[in-house]
């Protein structure tokens, strides 16, 4: 899903879901992160929107540097979630596994979608291709996207938090 905001649908949901497990900005940054390589390849000379960085392999370089990126700049992004009402601190090691279980769910889900992508390089395959539907994918990232605001609103409502 190149330039869409579609994988923040799950993020928002998931991430609410797992409050307190979940670092939710890291896990919302990472979610779209991946996006970023389609961008860069349209302006080369060549013929696929996804490469490397659509593996396991390749997501997992993204995933560590966005978990460098957020636990760098931890105190803005706690200070966005008081105003929002999400107070939570976080470690390196969550930020680390949030950014990762982020970059790896984009991998997944996009792994149905497009035969250009190889999830599981260096193998040439992609076993996932076809097996959803993409209306389907697209459908289950819309209304999670809407379900995710249920969990926000609860918790900003009732004053449910992780602690600060």
């Amino acid at each position: 899903m190149p330039f869409t905001p579609f994988h923040l649908g799950p993020a928002l949901f998931i991430g609410l879901l797992l409050f307190p497990i979940l670092d939710i900005p890291s896990f919302l940054i990472s979610s779209v992160a991946v996006d970023i390589e389609p961008f860069f390849l349209m302006f080369q000379v060549s013929p696929y929107l996804h490469g490397f960085f659509r593996s396991y392999l390749g997501a997992s370089i993204i995933g560590i540097l966005v978990a460098l990126i957020v636990y760098a700049l931890r105190n803005v992004s706690h200070r966005i979630l008081a105003a929002f009402r999400l107070p939570q601190k976080s470690s390196f090691k969550k930020i680390l596994f949030t950014s990762l279980f982020g970059v790896y769910f984009h991998v997944f889900l996009d792994s149905f979608l497009y035969t250009d992508i190889r999830p599981f390089y260096p193998l040439e395959a992609n076993p996932l291709y076809g097996v959803v539907q993409s209306r389907i994918i697209y459908q289950f990232c819309g209304i999670s996207f809407l379900l995710g605001l249920l969990p926000y609103i609860y918790r900003a409502v009732k004053g449910v938090s992780s602690g600060p």
